[in-house]
C-alpha cells in the first residue's frame, strides 16, 4: 500500500517514514505543500498524510486543489491545530479524517488501514504512456497493444517510471518501490533495464556510465 506524506519537520518525516514502512506501507514523501500537490496528482496513493501549516502551500490549499482535480485520495490530516473551526474547514474541503499532534503512532496505523478499506480506488486503472499501456490492475503491460512479458520488479519500476514521465527518479525512489523495506538494498542491486536507447515514446534509460542512480521515462 503506497502512502505520501506531506509534512516540513525533517525530524517527524523521518519518524513517520520508518514506521510507516515498518508497518507494512511504501512510502513517498514531501516537504512542501506543492510538492506534495505535485507528487499526489502524479501518483496512485491509497493515502496522504497531510499536515496543514506547511511552506509554499498550506494543507488547506492541497485538498483543495486536489478535489478539484477529481483526485479522491484519502486524505488524513495530521497536525497540531486542534481547534474545532479546523476540523470542520478540513472535513468541508474534503479531508476523510484527522489525528492531533501529539500522536499514537498506532492510532495513526489504524486509522490509515481504515480509510484505505473503505475509500474507493482514486484513479483508473489504466495508465497510457506514450506507445505504452499499463493495467495497473491486472500488472499486464502492452506495447502498440503487444503484451510485454516482465517480471514483477520490472513491472513495478515501469510503474513508478510512467507516474513520473519527464522527470528524473533517484536511485532511493527506486529502492523504496522495489523492496517496499522488506529487504535492505545493497549498492550492487541491479535494477531492471529497459532496452539500450530509447527514442521518444519508449519508457526507460539508465544514467551515463551504466550506474543505475537516475532513471529517465522518455514521452
Amino acid at each position: 500500500m503506497r502512502v505520501l506524506v506531506v509534512e516540513d519537520s525533517k525530524r517527524l518525516l523521518r519518524a513517520l517514514s520508518v514506521g510507516l514502512r515498518q508497518a507494512g506501507f511504501v512510502v513517498d514523501i514531501a516537504t512542501t505543500g506543492i510538492e506534495g500537490l505535485r507528487l499526489a496528482s502524479l501518483s496512485d496513493y491509497k493515502a496522504i498524510v497531510l499536515d496543514l501549516m506547511l511552506p509554499e502551500m498550506d494543507g488547506f490549499e492541497v485538498i483543495t486543489r486536489l478535489r478539484a482535480q477529481k483526485n479522491n485520495v484519502a486524505v488524513l490530516v495530521l497536525t497540531a491545530r486542534d481547534f474545532l473551526s479546523d476540523k470542520l474547514t478540513t472535513f468541508g474541503l474534503g479531508a476523510d479524517d484527522y489525528l492531533v499532534k501529539p500522536f499514537a503512532f498506532d492510532e495513526l496505523i489504524a486509522r490509515l488501514r481504515a480509510l484505505i478499506r473503505r475509500h474507493p480506488e482514486s484513479r483508473s486503472p489504466q495508465v497510457s504512456v506514450g506507445n505504452l499501456r499499463i493495467d495497473t490492475a491486472a500488472h499486464q503491460v502492452f506495447c502498440n497493444d503487444k503484451e510485454l512479458p516482465l517480471t514483477p520488479r520490472e513491472f513495478c519500476v515501469l510503474r513508478l517510471l510512467a507516474d513520473r514521465v519527464g522527470r528524473i527518479v533517484s536511485r532511493d525512489v527506486l529502492d523504496a518501490h522495489l523492496f517496499d523495506g522488506k529487504e535492505e538494498p545493497t549498492s550492487n542491486v541491479n535494477l531492471p533495464r529497459f532496452g539500450g536507447h530509447p527514442r521518444r515514446g519508449e519508457y526507460a534509460k539508465r544514467s551515463p556510465h551504466g550506474k543505475a542512480s537516475e532513471t529517465e521515462v522518455y514521452t
